[in-house]
């Protein structure tokens, strides 16, 4: 694959991705770990609706 810029914006480019938030190192993303808190916190906000039906004699 051919690059499409020339020299001089291939250089800007590059001075734009090299510094403040793109220069950031970033841990990998974490599947897991986002699909393990959201059931926590939907386990949790079900436990909580279910524990506020039964307190008001709905359940």
């Amino acid at each position: 694959m051919a690059n499409k810029l020339s020299p001089e914006d291939q250089a800007r480019v590059d001075s734009v991705t090299s510094r403040g938030v793109n220069s950031v190192e970033r841990a990998p993303f974490r599947v897991w770990l986002l699909l393990g808190v959201i059931l926590l916190v939907l386990t949790g906000l079900s436990i909580f609706s279910y524990i506020v039906a039964w307190l008001h004699g709905v359940v």
